[in-house]
This record gives C-alpha cells, structure tokens and sequence, in this order.
C-alpha cells in the first residue's frame, strides 16, 4: 500500500513538474542606461532619432523611466504593423552637440513554456494566426529555398509539435554559429540556408522562415542581453530569439542560436550540448530584455529611407539621410551599460 501511494505521488510530481518548474522561474533585476552623443553634422537642421522602447509584459516589468538631454522633443511611439514601441527623439536646429540620456529599471523572468505535453493540439485557426505564416518579407529565391529545406525537414510530420520539434533539431544539428559576423547579423535567408552559419538573428531567421514554411506560426522576438557580472557594457549585447504557436496551448518560446552559442564557446559536442538542446526548447533564461518583432520595420514617425529589417537598434537621419553606417548604428555614438541588483545564475535543466 506505501509503495502504491509513493508511485501515485511521484506520477503527480512529474506530472506537475512544468508548473512546478514556472512557479520556480528565476529572475534578474537591474538598471539599463542609453547614453547618446549623436555623431551627426552640426549643421543639420533636423536629426531624428529612433531607439528601442521596451514595455512591461508577462515575462518583464519596465519601471522609473527617464528621458534627458538637450533634444527638441521626444516622444513614445508605436508602428501599427508588428506594435514595436520607440523613443523617438528629434533637434530642429544646428548643433554642435546633440545628447540623451535614456534609461529604465528592468525586471526579467525566466520563460518557461515547457507544459505542453499536457495539451491536445487544436486545429489552427488560419485568420488568428496568417501573419505569421506569412513568407510575404522574404525575397521569392529565399521563398522557394526555405519551401524546399521545409519539406525534406518535416517530411511524415502532422503536427504542429511534431514540425516545430524537426525544425528546432535540424537547426541545432546543421548550423553553426560564425563569430566572425557583425553584431546579430542581417538574417538573409536566401543565404543562409546555404552557409548555414551566423548569429543569434540569423539561426532565428532560418527557424522562423522553415517554421512558416512548415505550416508552423513563428516570429522572432527581439532585445537585449543582460551581460554577466554586477555592472557591465552592454552597447552590443543585442540578442534575440523566437516563438511559435501551437494551437490549443500557445507560444512555445525556442533559442536554438544559444545551442550553437553554448557549442561555439564551450566547444561541445551535439552529444555534449544535449542539455542546452533540451532547455531552449520551450524555455529562455532571465538575461534578456524584450523589445519586439518583425521584419522590414517602418518606424513611427516613419524615416526617409528604406525600411529596417529588424528594429534592434538605434537608427538616425539628419536632414533625411541616414546616419547607420549599417543596420547596427555603432557609428552614432551610444553606449548601453547594464548595473545588476539583484542576480540568481541560470543553467541549463
């Protein structure tokens, strides 16, 4: 009868574990702070800056927001296509210095999404979920590629899950992650099916657009990485990561670029990564900041040039030509640190 009842509750244990595992999700707290000398002629009459706006959400809470420095105006906006929020912050006379200072409180949660073996798959309803199947922001040859790569992937698989499990594995297995790219890189499909290496936004790049491809719902999500240590630079600490939807349960939060991260910089084998195969799937740390999604970004208030192809980073134009040396702006003169108060580590389950 003992043996019977401690069987009984190891079964519940397990069963329960997911939620157990949310209720115990970690957390990290601190300060984020934007400083910004605008490297931009002084005899220009207008410069408009963009930066990233992050809001508090069911994974984060942003609190004790402030805006300083000697701009004409700066306002919070939001683009209607993908709802991504921004500073916009704008000079209307020559300077010869233009300055911000932008910083918030940040409390993150680790994301645990981990739950779903316990959910019947539900038909997906095509009208709730169609923009994110969508491969209309991919050019026609990166289109077909990805059509192609999503057959042979998901071959024999019905399921939401079951596609979604076969692309994540494929990704893991097959690319790699290139150090030697620039920032988070430029996420172009067409090419990346071929070299099959890159960073954090080109391996989600390549999971979201086979995802789609896949008869998967799938989008990146965008933000920033809480660096390590009490205090630290974080001006090129950027990160992003991904999501799809399985319907009757909701969106499974994947990392498949910190697989390859952690392979990279640990030199491990597949074999040997296997527990931080199994974690990103369905679960993300709590080093990380949410800004939002989408590619092909038009800001609000819409810029002179052509659209973003992802909003990650701060943009600029002075008198309608863009100040970006590239997507990255590195060249504009900001830094980003990161001050921690309160920390617990997160490894791998």
């Amino acid at each position: 009868m003992i043996k019977k009842r401690v069987l009984l509750v190891l079964v519940a244990v397990l069963w329960l574990w997911p939620v157990f595992d949310t209720l115990h999700a970690k957390e990290r707290r601190g300060v984020v702070t934007m400083m910004v000398d605008l490297k931009a002629p002084a005899e220009a009459r207008t410069v408009r800056l963009w930066v990233p706006y992050p809001l508090s959400d069911e994974n984060q809470e942003i609190t004790r927001i402030g805006v300083t420095g000697n701009y004409s105006s700066a306002q919070v906006y939001r683009e209607g296509r993908f709802g991504n929020t921004m500073l916009f912050v704008e000079w209307n006379e020559p300077s010869p210095s233009r300055t911000l200072t932008y910083k918030f409180d940040v409390t993150r949660k680790e994301r645990i999404t981990k739950d779903f073996t316990t959910t019947r798959e539900l038909p997906l309803s095509q009208r709730e979920i169609a923009k994110f199947l969508t491969l209309d922001d991919y050019n026609p040859s990166a289109q077909q590629k990805v059509k192609d790569l999503a057959a042979r992937i998901t071959k024999g698989k019905s399921t939401v899950l079951a596609k979604a499990e076969a692309v994540y594995g494929w990704i893991v297995e097959n690319m790699h992650r290139d150090a030697n790219v620039k920032g988070c890189g430029f996420g172009e499909v067409d090419k990346l099916v071929e070299t099959l290496g890159g960073k954090c936004a080109d391996i989600h790049a390549v999971f979201v657009a086979v995802a789609r491809a896949s008869g998967v719902p799938a989008h990146e999500i965008y933000g920033l990485r809480m660096p390590a240590g009490n205090s630290a630079d974080a001006t090129k600490a950027q990160h992003c990561w991904a999501e799809f939807y399985l319907p009757g349960y909701g969106w499974v939060v994947v990392d498949p670029a910190d697989v390859a991260k952690a392979i990279l910089e640990k030199n491990l084998t597949l074999a040997q990564a296997r527990p931080y195969r199994e974690y990103f799937f369905g679960a993300v740390d709590e080093s990380r900041i949410a800004y939002g999604t989408g590619r092909n970004i038009v800001l609000n208030p819409a810029q002179a040039n052509a659209p973003l192809t992802y909003f990650m980073y701060p943009y600029a134009e002075a008198d309608g030509k863009m100040l970006n040396e590239d997507l990255y702006g590195f060249n504009l003169g900001y830094t980003i640190t990161f001050s921690e108060e309160q920390a617990t580590a997160s490894t791998p389950r």
